[in-house]
Formats: structure tokens, sequence, C-alpha cells
């Protein structure tokens, strides 16, 4: 299993690799979750003891955390991609947003969290049309 992930932002301006094993893969529902994806939840993986090194775009980076609460997220300045937070000194991890990461992932999402504040437009969306490429 691979233990190194590389990943970047949207722009390309920000690019990072992290060292360590993902030992958890949720799919968060939360409302903060969702206002900051924009979309019914957030994938995040999760390296406990794991290591975040930035190859380029550390000076591009913003950092917000909700005052009183866990929930902190780290993004590019420039595109707005949610990139990896170190929490190794609050919560002994490295929280990676999925999506983020340009290596493929060996572990499947685990579960869904905090589906009791879910969006009430997200029930069954497993059953609506899906394709591969947009409509027309």
């Amino acid at each position: 299993m691979n233990h190194s992930h590389a990943g970047s932002c949207q722009c390309g301006a920000v690019k990072f690799e992290v060292e360590g094993e993902f030992k958890r893969f949720v799919l968060c529902h939360c409302t903060r979750c969702r206002k900051t994806s924009g979309s019914n939840h957030c994938a995040n993986l999760f390296a406990p003891g794991g290591s975040l090194k930035w190859l380029s775009g550390e000076e591009k980076l913003s950092f917000y955390r909700l005052e009183g609460t866990a929930f902190a997220r780290t993004f590019c300045s420039i595109c707005g991609s949610n990139v990896p937070t170190d929490a190794t000194q609050t919560r002994g991890l490295i929280a990676v947003p999925a999506g983020s990461l340009d290596t493929d992932v060996e572990l499947g999402v685990q579960a869904h969290i905090f589906m009791g504040s879910k969006a009430n437009w997200d029930e069954h969306i497993e059953d609506v049309p899906a394709f591969d490429t947009m409509p027309s």
C-alpha cells in the first residue's frame, strides 16, 4: 500500500505531498462541510501521524478556523480549492480533501457522517439519471 500521495489545487499554484497511511475516509454532510464545498458533502481522508510537505505555493495558502470548533480549512487563495490541513498539533493528523489528490487512494469511503444535518435535497440522489459528460 502506497503511503505517499501527491496533490494540487485547481490552478496548480499549490502542490503538496502527504506521507502516512490514510486510516479514515468519510463523506461529511454537516452544514460546515456543505458550506465549504458548495455541495452535499466533503470527502475527507485522515492520516494520523502523517506529515505534509508543501512542494510549491505555500505563500498562496489561506487558512480558516471556525472559532470555538475543530472545523478548519486550508485553501488556495487564487482558485479557492481546499487542500490539506495540518492538524498534527491539535488532533495528531493530516486532514486531506480527497478531491485535491492527484494520486489514487486504495482506501474506499468508509462512512457518511453527520447525516442528521444533511441538506433536505440530499435524498435519493442515487436514483437520478447519471451521465459521463454534460448532458445536452
